[in-house]
């Protein structure tokens, strides 16, 4: 076959377009634009092959080898498999697609022979390689005998030791590199977040003769990790220069640990005409997050539009977020649709919509999603059962939630959590079984949080039952001394009880504290 008449090189418009696919995480987008720059007769440019074959690990599992063979095959035709970039790229490719490092050895040795550079790049590749799979001592032995080593191979062996744990190995390592760079302490610094050691990795990154935005990014997204959204914050504010994956790491930091307004807010800084930085689809998978913790439903579909806007196509993971937005808004018939149309439904997919429909009161709905869960073999988590046990509370269905309750462990060794308990101590409350329910408080394997005696007070209030109301009170008092709601409770169960004197004790009590009425509760007014 013909080469197209029209060359191209690194730089060129095709080749970049394809890398930056490629970099955004976008493989079949990078397949597209080099399909487009072979229909429109540019000569095939082994830079945007190597980008291509970088990114086809990325593909899903059943279409990633087959585009990896073609790939090579069309490497083989054109004459370019010599060529150091896309060798290097396809060996990549086959050390993450193929379990065994044979395969990876035979494209080394069965290839065209490489010049020194080639070899070193190719090496550099196996190596990576190893250390993927964790298997450090093949790796080590692989580095130990390479003929030629440059810093991407020194890179790669420190960052695979501290990846491993290996931290001293790691550090004699580093201490012996002859050049190093911004990669090179990353690598150090990336293993002792790994290891939990922040203060450590702290001071290095504060040792830095040089700092990239992945050195910045790095040390943020391990205070993110370590829930100290602060020192993340802080550490965000310094930097001179902010790209889209900066953004990306401090909006999922407050995202994450439970800053959603923060979240937000940051997002819109990013949208201000005097910084605006386009947003992908890890942004808005952060930005859907919080919506979905504070519920705000206006904003949350007014990112969908915006993402449209912006030419980002609905992922699984985006389908997923958006799912638990609209579930926890109430909006079931438009995560049924969302959800309907996943490519692939797995557990935190199915645990969403269970969760909504047991919400919303979908008792129908929740159980049949568990089935159909069951039989795409799909073990459920304690988020599931969240979903389940508050559908059978909504439908009070007691038989029901009790076999649920007891399958957590018995069938699928899930530790039931505070919440689980919580919503049984809330079901066999309303249904009247207070002292079931006090005693499964008690059977609690942890210390049982205010939430689980406020269900079982609250209880307490329904029926009337002043003796256990009284018990479960001061648990409640113990537990949150300033929250005032537990003693407008006590003193409800008192009033509806006549019991005059105590309610008066109980409102000194609160004068006494400095503890105020909530606004909107009232005790029965005594004459």
């Amino acid at each position: 076959m013909r080469a197209p008449p029209v060359g191209g090189g690194f730089n060129s418009p095709w080749t970049l377009a394809v890398r930056a696919a490629a970099d955004q995480g976008r493989p079949r987008r990078a397949i597209a634009f080099y399909l487009s720059s072979l229909r429109a007769s540019h000569r095939p440019c082994p830079f945007a092959l190597a980008a291509v074959l970088k990114s086809v690990p990325r593909l899903p599992a059943h279409a990633a080898l087959p585009a990896a063979a073609s790939l090579h095959a069309h490497l083989l035709r054109l004459g370019l498999l010599s060529h150091s970039y896309p060798h290097a790229a396809l060996a990549n490719a086959y050390s993450r697609l193929l379990p065994a490092h044979r395969h990876v050895r035979v494209l080394l040795d069965g290839a065209p022979a490489l010049h020194h550079h080639s070899l070193l790049v190719s090496s550099n590749s196996l190596l990576a390689s190893r250390l993927r799979a964790g298997d450090i001592p093949a790796a080590r032995a692989l580095f130990d005998t390479m003929p030629a080593r440059d810093v991407v191979s020194w890179n790669s062996m420190v960052a695979g030791l501290a990846k491993a744990g290996h931290l001293d190995e790691a550090i004699e390592l580093f201490d012996q590199m002859p050049e190093r760079n911004a990669a090179s302490w990353n690598a150090l610094v990336c293993g002792f977040i790994a290891q939990g050691q922040l203060a450590r990795a702290r001071e290095l990154f504060e040792r830095m003769p040089i700092r990239n935005n992945v050195s910045w990014i790095t040390m943020i997204s391990g205070y993110t990790k370590a829930g100290d959204v602060q020192a993340a914050a802080d550490l965000f504010e310094r930097m001179e220069s902010k790209d889209l994956y900066a953004w990306n790491a401090m909006i999922a930091c407050y995202a994450q640990n439970g800053c959603a307004r923060e979240a937000l807010g940051i997002f819109n800084k990013m949208l201000k005409p005097h910084v605006w930085v386009l947003p992908n689809e890890k942004t808005f998978s952060s930005v859907i997050s919080a919506c979905s913790q504070l519920g705000d439903l206006r904003f949350g579909l007014w990112v969908e539009s915006f993402m449209g806007s912006v030419g980002i196509e609905l992922d699984d993971h985006l389908r997923t977020a958006l799912v638990d937005l609209y579930t926890k808004s109430g909006r079931m018939d438009r995560a049924f649709d969302l959800f309907r149309g996943l490519r692939r439904r797995d557990l935190v997919s199915y645990s969403a919509m269970i969760v909504g429909c047991g919400m919303h009161g979908k008792l129908s709905e929740a159980v049949g999603l568990f089935k159909e869960m069951s039989d795409a073999k799909i073990d459920p988590n304690a988020v599931t059962f969240v979903g389940l046990l508050s559908a059978y509370s909504h439908a009070g269905l007691m038989e029901e939630a009790r076999a649920c309750f007891a399958s957590m462990s018995t069938k699928y060794t899930i530790n039931p959590s505070v919440e689980h308990y919580t919503i049984m101590v809330d079901l066999l409350g309303r249904s009247g079984k207070l002292d079931e329910a006090f005693q499964l408080i008690m059977q609690m394997p942890m210390r049982p949080h205010a939430s689980v005696w406020g269900a079982l007070l609250l209880a307490c209030r329904l029926h009337n039952n002043v003796e256990l109301g009284e018990v479960v009170a001061s648990k409640c008092f113990e537990l949150e001394p300033e929250e005032t709601g537990y003693y407008i409770l006590l003193g409800n169960i008192y009033a509806q009880a006549q019991k005059w004197e105590k309610v008066k004790r109980l409102r000194r009590i609160m004068t006494e504290r400095g503890l105020s009425k909530m606004p909107g509760s009232s005790w029965v007014h005594v004459a």
